[in-house]
């Protein structure tokens, strides 16, 4: 099976950040069996490679190349320094993702694993952005998709995600929390195998709104759906009281928890895996995961890192390539 499929592509993110040292890490020991292709600037590479006293000798992309490790290199627009970000080479990071989204589409690659960005200065270059998230929906025309980490044995799917708390429960409608349940429903099937997956769904308010004392969205949107697409099949338990949910007697017997706000549910599961958990985003027509942290500006090029999210994402992004395939067959 690995041999039908096309390497993974890797973007290395904010060039100021922890991405290009991940980088680097890799190439001293690339992962086994996974074909992969960094895409990054190769003298950004190199400068941090003797910054962190260690090796730094990928070979160049070909597309005929069967190297397990290679590098597709893209210029900056001035080079970078670890831990200073530069607005001229936003474009730089933006252009990694479309080269990158451009092949996974086209099936150069297998999926895409993306390193952390900064979206402050992304849009400090006046480049309007908000995540990678949403910059790959538009890229990939969905019109919806769906954010989950996974992490620790939980998988954790958010209905909204980079949104402020005063807009969230505008946002949770009947059709958008539809849409996110038949989403992550499918993609629990078609990407991690599971034929009937069972999910559980937190309610918006406090206690689930306590019967409508504190909020009724649980009433008149959340109670609703789920009545609908239990009758179509879906196995869904809620709404529950997001303060309770994560016990072990509700998790042993689910694949998926869907939280309705993005601080509802990823502290729990960043709180038991950060640094290996994966960010995966559900939904479009090309895999894609992401480490679970952030750029970490002030331990670029210090050596104080650990890559183990980066090759979790690597091995999940195989994985769900994997099953992909068999899905298609």
């Amino acid at each position: 099976m690995p041999g039908a499929l096309p390497p993974l592509v890797l973007t290395a993110g904010e060039p100021a950040g922890i991405g290009p040292d991940l980088c680097v890490r890799l190439a001293q020991r690339p992962p086994v069996g996974i074909p992969l292709v960094i895409l990054a600037n190769r003298e950004l590479l190199e400068d941090r490679a003797r910054q962190l006293k260690l090796p730094c000798t990928l070979p160049d992309y070909t597309p005929e190349s069967a190297a397990s490790l290679s590098l597709l290199s893209l210029p900056l627009a001035r080079p970078a320094e670890a831990g200073r970000l530069d607005p001229a080479n936003a474009g730089y990071v933006l252009a990694s993702l479309r080269r990158a989204s451009a092949g996974c589409l086209a099936g150069e690659f297998a999926g895409l694993v993306t390193g952390p960005v900064h979206k402050g200065i992304i849009n400090d270059a006046g480049l309007p952005f908000t995540g990678h998230t949403e910059f790959l929906a538009e890229l990939t025309h969905t019109p919806r998709v769906v954010m989950m980490l996974t992490g620790a044995g939980m998988r954790v799917a958010l209905v909204t995600t980079h949104l402020p708390l005063k807009d969230v429960a505008a946002a949770i409608t009947r059709e958008a929390l539809s849409e996110t349940l038949r989403i992550l429903h499918r993609a629990l099937q078609q990407d991690f195998g599971i034929a009937r997956p069972r999910i559980l769904v937190a309610g918006l308010n406090p206690h689930a709104g306590e019967g409508g004392h504190l909020g009724r969205e649980e009433i008149e949107v959340i109670g609703p759906v789920l009545e609908q697409l239990r009758a179509e099949g879906m196995q869904l338990t809620g709404p529950l009281p997001a303060d309770t949910l994560f016990q072990r007697k509700y998790l042993a017997g689910s694949d998926a928890v869907l939280a309705m706000y993005h601080d509802q549910g990823l502290p729990v599961l960043k709180h038991a895996s950060f640094g290996e958990g994966i960010n995966v985003t559900l939904g479009l027509p090309i895999v894609r995961t992401s480490v679970d942290h952030g750029t970490a500006l002030d331990l670029a090029g210090t050596g104080r890192i650990d890559d183990g999210s980066l090759r979790a994402a690597i091995e999940l992004a195989w994985r769900m390539a994997e099953q992909r395939t068999r899905m298609q067959a």
